[in-house]
Protein backbone atom coordinates (compact mmCIF):
# COMPACT_ATOMS: atom_id res chain seq x y z
CA UNK A 1 0.00 0.00 0.00
CA UNK A 2 3.17 2.25 0.55
CA UNK A 3 4.15 2.43 -2.88
CA UNK A 4 0.19 2.77 -4.22
CA UNK A 5 -0.11 6.13 -1.82
CA UNK A 6 4.10 7.03 -3.71
CA UNK A 7 2.61 6.91 -6.78
CA UNK A 8 -0.68 8.79 -6.14
CA UNK A 9 1.21 11.15 -4.63
CA UNK A 10 4.19 11.56 -7.43
CA UNK A 11 1.89 11.88 -9.90
CA UNK A 12 -1.03 14.90 -8.41
CA UNK A 13 1.41 16.29 -5.96
CA UNK A 14 4.60 16.28 -8.27
CA UNK A 15 3.38 15.77 -11.37
CA UNK A 16 6.11 13.31 -12.17
CA UNK A 17 6.04 10.81 -15.38
CA UNK A 18 5.16 7.35 -15.67
CA UNK A 19 8.48 6.49 -16.36
CA UNK A 20 9.86 8.87 -13.74
CA UNK A 21 7.14 7.52 -10.80
CA UNK A 22 8.23 3.64 -12.02
CA UNK A 23 12.20 4.13 -11.31
CA UNK A 24 11.23 6.07 -8.03
CA UNK A 25 8.82 3.19 -7.11
CA UNK A 26 11.04 0.27 -8.30
CA UNK A 27 8.13 -1.09 -9.98
CA UNK A 28 7.16 -1.33 -14.00
CA UNK A 29 5.40 0.90 -15.95
CA UNK A 30 2.66 -1.04 -16.17
CA UNK A 31 1.63 -1.29 -12.86
CA UNK A 32 1.87 2.83 -12.56
CA UNK A 33 0.07 3.48 -15.65
CA UNK A 34 -2.71 0.21 -14.06
CA UNK A 35 -2.47 2.05 -10.20
CA UNK A 36 -3.37 5.46 -11.71
CA UNK A 37 -6.31 4.38 -13.56
CA UNK A 38 -7.86 2.73 -10.94
CA UNK A 39 -7.18 5.83 -8.81
CA UNK A 40 -8.90 8.47 -11.44
CA UNK A 41 -11.90 5.49 -11.62
CA UNK A 42 -12.54 5.70 -7.86
CA UNK A 43 -12.38 9.68 -8.05
CA UNK A 44 -8.62 10.01 -5.68
CA UNK A 45 -6.23 12.41 -5.69
CA UNK A 46 -3.11 13.77 -3.52
CA UNK A 47 -3.47 14.40 -0.41
CA UNK A 48 -5.82 11.46 0.35
CA UNK A 49 -7.94 11.67 3.27
CA UNK A 50 -6.28 11.33 6.61
CA UNK A 51 -9.28 8.80 7.78
CA UNK A 52 -8.94 6.89 4.70
CA UNK A 53 -7.00 3.34 5.55
CA UNK A 54 -5.43 0.39 3.79
CA UNK A 55 -8.04 -1.94 3.68
CA UNK A 56 -10.57 0.67 2.31
CA UNK A 57 -8.15 2.08 0.00
CA UNK A 58 -7.82 -1.33 -1.51
CA UNK A 59 -11.28 -1.29 -1.89
CA UNK A 60 -11.77 1.39 -3.65
CA UNK A 61 -9.04 0.66 -6.10
CA UNK A 62 -9.80 -3.48 -6.19
CA UNK A 63 -13.39 -3.49 -6.23
CA UNK A 64 -14.31 -7.10 -5.96
CA UNK A 65 -16.71 -8.16 -8.83
CA UNK A 66 -20.42 -7.94 -8.23
CA UNK A 67 -22.19 -10.95 -8.25
CA UNK A 68 -22.88 -12.22 -11.38
CA UNK A 69 -19.67 -10.48 -12.90
CA UNK A 70 -17.44 -13.30 -14.42
CA UNK A 71 -13.91 -13.32 -13.23
CA UNK A 72 -10.79 -12.61 -14.93
CA UNK A 73 -10.23 -15.66 -17.13
CA UNK A 74 -7.00 -17.71 -15.65
CA UNK A 75 -4.50 -18.11 -18.58
CA UNK A 76 -3.71 -22.53 -19.54
CA UNK A 77 -0.12 -21.81 -18.15
CA UNK A 78 0.86 -25.29 -19.85
CA UNK A 79 -0.24 -23.96 -23.21
CA UNK A 80 1.96 -20.77 -22.19
CA UNK A 81 4.96 -22.95 -21.90
CA UNK A 82 4.59 -24.86 -25.25
CA UNK A 83 4.50 -21.76 -26.97
CA UNK A 84 7.06 -20.06 -25.15
CA UNK A 85 9.41 -23.01 -26.34
CA UNK A 86 7.97 -23.92 -29.54
CA UNK A 87 9.82 -20.72 -31.42
CA UNK A 88 12.60 -18.64 -31.01
CA UNK A 89 11.69 -14.96 -30.24
CA UNK A 90 8.71 -15.63 -28.36
CA UNK A 91 8.50 -13.62 -25.14
CA UNK A 92 5.69 -13.85 -22.43
CA UNK A 93 4.85 -10.02 -23.02
CA UNK A 94 3.91 -11.12 -26.88
CA UNK A 95 1.72 -14.32 -25.38
CA UNK A 96 0.30 -11.78 -22.84
CA UNK A 97 -0.92 -9.80 -25.39
CA UNK A 98 -2.49 -12.15 -27.30
CA UNK A 99 -4.12 -12.96 -23.75
CA UNK A 100 -5.67 -9.32 -23.24
CA UNK A 101 -6.76 -9.06 -26.75
CA UNK A 102 -8.68 -12.26 -26.12
CA UNK A 103 -9.81 -11.29 -22.37
CA UNK A 104 -9.66 -7.47 -22.26
CA UNK A 105 -10.78 -7.82 -18.44
CA UNK A 106 -7.92 -9.89 -18.38
CA UNK A 107 -4.77 -9.73 -15.88
CA UNK A 108 -2.10 -7.16 -16.37
CA UNK A 109 0.85 -8.15 -17.67
CA UNK A 110 2.79 -7.82 -13.66
CA UNK A 111 0.31 -10.24 -12.33
CA UNK A 112 0.02 -12.19 -15.52
CA UNK A 113 3.90 -12.83 -15.55
CA UNK A 114 3.43 -13.55 -11.19
CA UNK A 115 0.95 -15.98 -11.95
CA UNK A 116 3.19 -18.04 -14.67
CA UNK A 117 6.52 -17.55 -12.28
CA UNK A 118 4.27 -18.99 -9.40
CA UNK A 119 2.97 -21.88 -11.68
CA UNK A 120 6.59 -22.52 -12.93
CA UNK A 121 8.08 -23.01 -9.44
CA UNK A 122 4.97 -25.53 -8.42
CA UNK A 123 5.00 -27.28 -11.85
CA UNK A 124 7.33 -30.13 -12.44
CA UNK A 125 11.25 -29.95 -12.55
CA UNK A 126 11.74 -29.68 -16.18
CA UNK A 127 9.91 -26.17 -15.90
CA UNK A 128 12.05 -24.48 -13.44
CA UNK A 129 14.08 -24.37 -16.74
CA UNK A 130 12.60 -23.37 -19.96
CA UNK A 131 14.23 -24.57 -22.96
CA UNK A 132 14.05 -22.64 -26.52
CA UNK A 133 12.66 -26.05 -28.88
CA UNK A 134 16.12 -27.64 -30.93
CA UNK A 135 18.17 -25.19 -29.52
CA UNK A 136 20.19 -27.32 -26.76
CA UNK A 137 21.15 -30.67 -26.51
CA UNK A 138 22.87 -31.73 -22.88
CA UNK A 139 25.32 -34.69 -23.33
CA UNK A 140 26.88 -36.69 -20.24
CA UNK A 141 28.38 -39.56 -19.04
CA UNK A 142 25.94 -41.99 -16.83
CA UNK A 143 27.43 -43.35 -13.90
CA UNK A 144 26.09 -46.69 -13.97
CA UNK A 145 27.81 -48.99 -16.66
CA UNK A 146 27.23 -52.00 -18.53
CA UNK A 147 28.85 -55.37 -17.60
CA UNK A 148 30.41 -57.25 -20.45
CA UNK A 149 31.59 -60.90 -20.21
CA UNK A 150 34.62 -61.88 -22.18
CA UNK A 151 32.59 -66.01 -24.06
CA UNK A 152 36.42 -67.19 -23.76
CA UNK A 153 37.92 -65.62 -20.76
CA UNK A 154 35.20 -65.13 -18.11
CA UNK A 155 36.31 -61.71 -17.71
CA UNK A 156 33.64 -59.29 -17.04
CA UNK A 157 34.39 -55.32 -18.34
CA UNK A 158 32.33 -52.58 -17.39
CA UNK A 159 31.44 -50.13 -20.58
CA UNK A 160 30.74 -46.57 -20.26
CA UNK A 161 27.05 -45.42 -21.24
CA UNK A 162 26.69 -41.95 -23.22
CA UNK A 163 23.43 -40.29 -22.72
CA UNK A 164 22.12 -37.09 -24.67
CA UNK A 165 18.69 -35.07 -23.77
CA UNK A 166 17.37 -32.47 -25.76
CA UNK A 167 16.20 -29.55 -23.50
CA UNK A 168 12.56 -29.10 -24.64
CA UNK A 169 11.01 -32.10 -25.22
CA UNK A 170 13.37 -33.88 -23.27
CA UNK A 171 14.35 -36.71 -25.85
CA UNK A 172 16.80 -38.94 -24.91
CA UNK A 173 19.61 -41.42 -26.39
CA UNK A 174 21.92 -43.31 -24.80
CA UNK A 175 24.46 -46.08 -25.94
CA UNK A 176 27.16 -47.72 -24.43
CA UNK A 177 31.28 -47.21 -25.11
CA UNK A 178 34.39 -49.52 -25.10
CA UNK A 179 35.49 -46.60 -22.91
CA UNK A 180 35.43 -42.99 -22.35
CA UNK A 181 38.33 -42.03 -24.43
CA UNK A 182 38.51 -38.75 -26.92
CA UNK A 183 37.34 -41.30 -29.97
CA UNK A 184 33.99 -42.03 -27.98
CA UNK A 185 33.30 -39.19 -26.76
CA UNK A 186 32.88 -37.59 -30.46
CA UNK A 187 31.19 -40.75 -32.02
CA UNK A 188 28.92 -40.95 -29.29
CA UNK A 189 27.93 -37.08 -30.34
CA UNK A 190 27.83 -38.03 -34.05
CA UNK A 191 25.29 -41.24 -33.58
CA UNK A 192 23.28 -38.97 -30.98
CA UNK A 193 22.92 -36.62 -34.00
CA UNK A 194 22.15 -39.37 -36.59
CA UNK A 195 19.19 -40.68 -33.41
CA UNK A 196 17.82 -37.27 -33.71
CA UNK A 197 18.11 -37.14 -37.38
CA UNK A 198 18.55 -33.40 -36.99
CA UNK A 199 20.83 -30.76 -35.15
CA UNK A 200 20.51 -28.40 -32.39
CA UNK A 201 21.96 -25.29 -32.27
CA UNK A 202 24.40 -25.91 -28.97
CA UNK A 203 25.54 -28.76 -26.75
CA UNK A 204 26.14 -28.43 -23.28
CA UNK A 205 28.47 -30.78 -21.85
CA UNK A 206 30.04 -31.36 -18.90
CA UNK A 207 33.44 -30.67 -18.25
CA UNK A 208 35.21 -34.15 -19.53
CA UNK A 209 38.78 -34.22 -19.87
CA UNK A 210 38.24 -35.76 -22.76
CA UNK A 211 36.98 -33.11 -24.54
CA UNK A 212 37.61 -30.00 -22.22
CA UNK A 213 41.04 -29.30 -22.36
CA UNK A 214 41.18 -26.51 -19.54
CA UNK A 215 38.21 -25.34 -17.48
CA UNK A 216 36.82 -21.86 -17.30
CA UNK A 217 33.66 -20.49 -16.01
CA UNK A 218 34.02 -18.14 -18.62
CA UNK A 219 36.21 -19.05 -21.70
CA UNK A 220 36.68 -22.83 -21.52
CA UNK A 221 39.30 -24.73 -23.56
CA UNK A 222 37.94 -27.13 -25.80
CA UNK A 223 40.01 -30.28 -27.51
CA UNK A 224 40.73 -29.53 -31.02
CA UNK A 225 38.91 -32.43 -31.97
CA UNK A 226 35.86 -31.43 -30.18
CA UNK A 227 36.20 -27.97 -31.62
CA UNK A 228 36.40 -29.06 -35.30
CA UNK A 229 33.50 -31.54 -34.62
CA UNK A 230 31.82 -28.32 -33.66
CA UNK A 231 32.39 -26.40 -36.51
CA UNK A 232 31.96 -29.23 -39.09
CA UNK A 233 28.23 -29.70 -37.68
CA UNK A 234 27.64 -25.92 -37.00
CA UNK A 235 26.87 -26.36 -33.10
CA UNK A 236 28.25 -24.24 -30.77
CA UNK A 237 29.58 -26.12 -27.31
CA UNK A 238 29.18 -24.73 -24.29
CA UNK A 239 30.22 -26.27 -21.41
CA UNK A 240 28.37 -26.21 -18.23
CA UNK A 241 30.32 -23.97 -15.20
CA UNK A 242 32.14 -26.28 -13.04
CA UNK A 243 30.27 -26.88 -9.60
CA UNK A 244 26.89 -25.63 -11.18
CA UNK A 245 24.96 -28.58 -11.62
CA UNK A 246 21.79 -26.92 -12.41
CA UNK A 247 23.42 -25.48 -15.83
CA UNK A 248 22.99 -29.46 -17.21
CA UNK A 249 19.68 -30.15 -14.91
CA UNK A 250 18.33 -31.56 -18.07
CA UNK A 251 20.88 -34.31 -18.60
CA UNK A 252 21.54 -34.51 -14.68
CA UNK A 253 17.67 -35.86 -14.83
CA UNK A 254 18.17 -37.72 -18.23
CA UNK A 255 21.15 -39.68 -16.78
CA UNK A 256 18.77 -40.33 -13.52
CA UNK A 257 16.08 -41.83 -16.03
CA UNK A 258 18.30 -44.14 -18.25
CA UNK A 259 19.70 -45.20 -15.09
CA UNK A 260 16.40 -46.12 -13.14
CA UNK A 261 14.36 -47.70 -16.80
CA UNK A 262 17.18 -48.62 -19.25
CA UNK A 263 20.15 -49.61 -17.23
CA UNK A 264 18.21 -51.28 -13.49
CA UNK A 265 16.04 -53.57 -15.68
CA UNK A 266 18.97 -54.87 -17.03
CA UNK A 267 21.58 -55.28 -14.18
CA UNK A 268 20.77 -59.24 -14.18
CA UNK A 269 21.49 -59.99 -17.92
CA UNK A 270 24.54 -61.34 -19.19
CA UNK A 271 25.93 -60.02 -22.24
CA UNK A 272 28.73 -61.58 -24.36
CA UNK A 273 29.21 -58.23 -26.57
CA UNK A 274 29.09 -54.71 -26.51
CA UNK A 275 26.50 -55.11 -29.39
CA UNK A 276 24.09 -57.16 -27.54
CA UNK A 277 24.01 -55.03 -24.76
CA UNK A 278 23.44 -51.74 -27.09
CA UNK A 279 20.60 -53.71 -28.64
CA UNK A 280 19.16 -54.16 -25.10
CA UNK A 281 20.02 -50.37 -24.60
CA UNK A 282 18.27 -49.45 -27.42
CA UNK A 283 14.62 -51.63 -26.52
CA UNK A 284 14.72 -50.08 -22.72
CA UNK A 285 15.19 -46.73 -24.27
CA UNK A 286 12.17 -47.07 -26.73
CA UNK A 287 9.92 -48.00 -24.42
CA UNK A 288 10.81 -44.78 -21.89
CA UNK A 289 10.92 -42.41 -24.78
CA UNK A 290 7.28 -43.66 -25.43
CA UNK A 291 6.15 -43.98 -22.04
CA UNK A 292 3.65 -40.94 -21.45
CA UNK A 293 4.33 -38.34 -19.05
CA UNK A 294 2.78 -36.32 -16.24
CA UNK A 295 1.84 -32.70 -17.10
CA UNK A 296 1.73 -32.38 -20.39
CA UNK A 297 0.69 -35.97 -20.55
CA UNK A 298 2.84 -36.69 -23.77
CA UNK A 299 5.11 -38.79 -24.49
CA UNK A 300 9.37 -37.58 -25.01
CA UNK A 301 9.03 -39.15 -28.62
CA UNK A 302 5.63 -37.09 -29.15
CA UNK A 303 7.15 -34.47 -27.30
CA UNK A 304 10.35 -34.04 -29.76
CA UNK A 305 8.00 -34.53 -33.17
CA UNK A 306 5.71 -31.44 -32.38
CA UNK A 307 8.31 -28.94 -30.83
CA UNK A 308 12.21 -30.21 -31.19
CA UNK A 309 11.99 -31.61 -34.70
CA UNK A 310 9.96 -28.63 -36.69
CA UNK A 311 12.72 -26.42 -35.67
CA UNK A 312 15.92 -28.23 -35.68
CA UNK A 313 18.18 -27.98 -38.67
CA UNK A 314 19.11 -30.81 -41.32
CA UNK A 315 21.96 -32.97 -40.81
CA UNK A 316 25.24 -32.68 -43.58
CA UNK A 317 24.98 -35.49 -46.14
CA UNK A 318 27.79 -37.22 -44.75
CA UNK A 319 28.79 -37.34 -40.47
CA UNK A 320 31.70 -36.01 -39.11
CA UNK A 321 35.09 -37.83 -39.91
CA UNK A 322 37.13 -38.85 -36.32
CA UNK A 323 40.11 -37.15 -36.19
CA UNK A 324 42.75 -36.41 -33.65
CA UNK A 325 44.73 -33.24 -33.60
CA UNK A 326 48.90 -33.51 -32.08
CA UNK A 327 51.67 -30.56 -31.24
CA UNK A 328 54.33 -31.80 -33.15
CA UNK A 329 58.13 -29.86 -33.90
CA UNK A 330 59.91 -30.19 -37.66
CA UNK A 331 62.49 -32.43 -37.09
CA UNK A 332 66.07 -30.95 -38.92
CA UNK A 333 65.34 -33.65 -41.81
CA UNK A 334 61.64 -31.85 -42.51
CA UNK A 335 59.79 -35.09 -41.68
CA UNK A 336 57.53 -35.08 -37.96
CA UNK A 337 56.84 -38.30 -36.35
CA UNK A 338 53.51 -39.60 -36.29
CA UNK A 339 52.79 -42.84 -34.50
CA UNK A 340 56.22 -43.97 -34.36
CA UNK A 341 55.81 -43.42 -38.21
CA UNK A 342 57.61 -40.26 -40.23
CA UNK A 343 56.06 -38.24 -42.57
CA UNK A 344 57.74 -34.58 -44.80
CA UNK A 345 56.66 -30.94 -44.41
CA UNK A 346 58.43 -28.86 -46.54
CA UNK A 347 61.90 -27.93 -45.02
CA UNK A 348 60.93 -24.56 -44.82
CA UNK A 349 59.10 -24.96 -41.54
CA UNK A 350 62.19 -26.97 -39.71
CA UNK A 351 62.03 -26.37 -36.14
CA UNK A 352 58.45 -25.09 -36.56
CA UNK A 353 55.48 -26.40 -34.49
CA UNK A 354 53.03 -27.52 -36.35
CA UNK A 355 49.24 -28.93 -35.98
CA UNK A 356 48.86 -32.30 -37.23
CA UNK A 357 45.83 -33.57 -37.73
CA UNK A 358 45.44 -37.85 -38.06
CA UNK A 359 42.16 -39.12 -39.57
CA UNK A 360 41.52 -42.90 -40.70
CA UNK A 361 43.63 -42.23 -44.42
CA UNK A 362 45.00 -39.38 -44.07
CA UNK A 363 48.01 -36.91 -41.91
CA UNK A 364 47.87 -33.49 -42.45
CA UNK A 365 49.99 -31.18 -41.05
CA UNK A 366 49.06 -27.17 -40.65
CA UNK A 367 50.75 -24.19 -39.78
CA UNK A 368 48.94 -21.19 -38.93
CA UNK A 369 45.82 -22.79 -39.93
CA UNK A 370 47.27 -23.13 -43.29
CA UNK A 371 47.67 -27.11 -44.72
CA UNK A 372 51.29 -27.46 -45.65
CA UNK A 373 51.51 -31.10 -46.35
CA UNK A 374 49.06 -34.25 -46.75
CA UNK A 375 50.18 -38.06 -47.02
CA UNK A 376 48.24 -41.04 -47.12
CA UNK A 377 48.21 -42.78 -43.33
CA UNK A 378 50.61 -45.13 -43.69
CA UNK A 379 49.98 -48.67 -41.02
CA UNK A 380 53.72 -49.10 -40.78
CA UNK A 381 55.27 -48.30 -37.21
CA UNK A 382 58.60 -47.43 -38.83
CA UNK A 383 59.93 -45.94 -41.65
CA UNK A 384 59.12 -42.63 -43.67
CA UNK A 385 56.78 -41.14 -46.15
CA UNK A 386 58.22 -38.03 -47.89
CA UNK A 387 57.52 -35.95 -50.63
CA UNK A 388 60.19 -34.77 -53.17
CA UNK A 389 58.68 -31.43 -52.82
CA UNK A 390 59.33 -31.10 -49.70
CA UNK A 391 63.11 -31.71 -49.58
CA UNK A 392 66.06 -29.06 -50.42
CA UNK A 393 67.12 -28.97 -54.35
CA UNK A 394 70.32 -30.84 -53.32
CA UNK A 395 68.67 -33.92 -51.72
CA UNK A 396 66.09 -33.22 -54.18
CA UNK A 397 68.36 -34.55 -56.74
CA UNK A 398 70.27 -37.34 -54.16
CA UNK A 399 66.40 -38.69 -53.71
CA UNK A 400 65.72 -39.21 -57.82
CA UNK A 401 68.41 -41.02 -58.30
CA UNK A 402 67.94 -44.70 -59.06
CA UNK A 403 70.26 -47.73 -60.26
CA UNK A 404 68.56 -47.82 -63.83
CA UNK A 405 69.09 -44.05 -63.97
CA UNK A 406 72.74 -44.11 -62.68
CA UNK A 407 73.58 -46.65 -65.70
CA UNK A 408 71.79 -44.34 -67.77
CA UNK A 409 74.19 -41.98 -67.06
CA UNK A 410 76.86 -44.12 -67.31
CA UNK A 411 75.93 -44.69 -70.49
CA UNK A 412 76.68 -41.68 -71.95
CA UNK A 413 80.44 -41.79 -71.44
CA UNK A 414 80.48 -45.14 -72.94
CA UNK A 415 79.87 -48.45 -73.00
CA UNK A 416 82.28 -49.69 -70.63
CA UNK A 417 81.27 -47.41 -67.98
CA UNK A 418 78.41 -48.40 -68.33
CA UNK A 419 78.61 -52.26 -67.62
CA UNK A 420 81.30 -51.07 -65.02
CA UNK A 421 78.40 -48.92 -62.93
CA UNK A 422 75.70 -52.14 -63.35
CA UNK A 423 78.08 -54.71 -62.21
CA UNK A 424 79.27 -52.75 -59.11
CA UNK A 425 75.67 -51.68 -58.43
CA UNK A 426 74.27 -55.37 -58.31
CA UNK A 427 77.27 -56.34 -56.57
CA UNK A 428 75.60 -54.29 -53.68
CA UNK A 429 73.25 -55.18 -50.95
CA UNK A 430 71.31 -51.52 -51.31
CA UNK A 431 72.36 -50.25 -54.80
CA UNK A 432 72.13 -47.02 -52.72
CA UNK A 433 75.56 -47.89 -51.56
CA UNK A 434 77.29 -47.84 -54.65
CA UNK A 435 75.97 -44.39 -56.02
CA UNK A 436 78.71 -42.12 -54.42
CA UNK A 437 80.97 -44.47 -55.85
CA UNK A 438 79.31 -44.61 -59.56
CA UNK A 439 79.25 -40.66 -59.37
CA UNK A 440 83.02 -40.15 -58.07
CA UNK A 441 84.40 -42.55 -61.45
CA UNK A 442 81.94 -40.68 -63.70
CA UNK A 443 82.98 -37.69 -62.42
CA UNK A 444 87.02 -38.58 -63.58
CA UNK A 445 85.45 -37.71 -67.36
CA UNK A 446 86.46 -34.17 -66.73
CA UNK A 447 89.97 -34.93 -65.62
CA UNK A 448 90.54 -37.80 -67.83
CA UNK A 449 88.91 -37.54 -70.98
CA UNK A 450 85.63 -39.75 -71.98
CA UNK A 451 87.78 -41.92 -74.04
CA UNK A 452 90.06 -43.22 -71.79
CA UNK A 453 87.55 -43.70 -68.58
CA UNK A 454 85.82 -45.95 -70.70
CA UNK A 455 88.20 -47.69 -71.24
CA UNK A 456 89.31 -47.82 -68.15
CA UNK A 457 85.82 -49.14 -66.41
CA UNK A 458 86.33 -51.77 -69.21
CA UNK A 459 89.48 -52.79 -67.69
CA UNK A 460 88.57 -52.75 -64.48
CA UNK A 461 85.64 -54.87 -65.23
CA UNK A 462 87.55 -57.42 -67.11
CA UNK A 463 90.04 -57.40 -63.61
CA UNK A 464 86.57 -57.62 -61.04
CA UNK A 465 88.13 -54.45 -59.44
CA UNK A 466 84.67 -52.48 -59.08
CA UNK A 467 86.24 -49.56 -56.96
CA UNK A 468 86.99 -46.05 -57.64
CA UNK A 469 90.63 -46.13 -56.35
CA UNK A 470 90.71 -48.73 -58.81
CA UNK A 471 89.71 -47.35 -62.13
CA UNK A 472 91.57 -44.03 -60.81
CA UNK A 473 94.72 -46.17 -60.64
CA UNK A 474 94.44 -47.52 -63.98
CA UNK A 475 94.21 -44.26 -65.62
CA UNK A 476 96.91 -42.77 -63.45
CA UNK A 477 99.59 -45.67 -65.16
CA UNK A 478 98.00 -45.38 -68.29
CA UNK A 479 97.31 -49.26 -67.82
CA UNK A 480 93.78 -48.20 -70.00
CA UNK A 481 94.75 -49.66 -72.96
CA UNK A 482 96.90 -52.51 -72.12
CA UNK A 483 95.57 -55.83 -72.69
CA UNK A 484 94.70 -57.70 -69.29
CA UNK A 485 96.31 -61.31 -71.24
CA UNK A 486 99.93 -59.42 -71.56
CA UNK A 487 100.19 -58.83 -67.85
CA UNK A 488 100.38 -61.94 -66.78
CA UNK A 489 103.81 -63.45 -67.35
CA UNK A 490 104.22 -67.21 -66.55
CA UNK A 491 105.85 -68.63 -63.62
CA UNK A 492 109.42 -70.12 -64.24
CA UNK A 493 109.57 -73.59 -64.45
CA UNK A 494 111.79 -75.07 -61.29
CA UNK A 495 111.75 -77.88 -58.87
CA UNK A 496 108.99 -76.30 -56.37
CA UNK A 497 106.49 -76.07 -58.99
CA UNK A 498 105.51 -79.49 -59.52
CA UNK A 499 102.50 -79.81 -61.81
CA UNK A 500 99.32 -81.12 -61.57
CA UNK A 501 100.51 -84.89 -62.16
CA UNK A 502 102.38 -84.40 -59.22
CA UNK A 503 99.11 -84.10 -56.91
CA UNK A 504 97.25 -86.63 -59.12
CA UNK A 505 99.94 -89.08 -57.87
CA UNK A 506 100.21 -88.38 -54.71
CA UNK A 507 96.49 -88.62 -54.35
CA UNK A 508 96.77 -92.19 -55.93
CA UNK A 509 99.05 -93.36 -53.28
CA UNK A 510 97.06 -92.18 -50.02
CA UNK A 511 94.12 -93.73 -51.79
Amino acid sequence: MKKIREVIRLHWDRRASVREIAAACGIGRTTVGEYLHRAGAAGLSWPLPDELSDAELTRLLFPRPKSGEPLRPMPDWSLVQKELSRQKGMTLLLLWREYKGEFPNGYGYSRYAGLYRSWARLGELSMLQRHKAGEKLFVDWAGLKVKVSDPKTGEVREHPVFVAALGASHYLFCKAYESEELRNWICGHVEAFGFYGALPEVVVPDNPKTGIEKACRYEPLLNPTYAELAQFYGIAVIPARVRKPKDKAKVENGVQQVERWVLAPLRDRVFFSIEEANEALAKELGALNSKVMQGPNLSRRELFEQEDRPVMRLLPVAPYVYAEWKRLKVAPDYHVECERHLYSVPFAFVGKHVDVRVSMNTVEVFFGGKRIASHLRSLSRRGFTTDSSHMPEKHRKMAEWTPERMVRWAGVVGPGTAAFVGELLCGKVHAEHGFRVCMGVIGLEKRFGTQRLDAACARATELGAFSYRSVKSILDKNLENVPVQERLVPLPSHQNVRGGGYYNEETSCVN
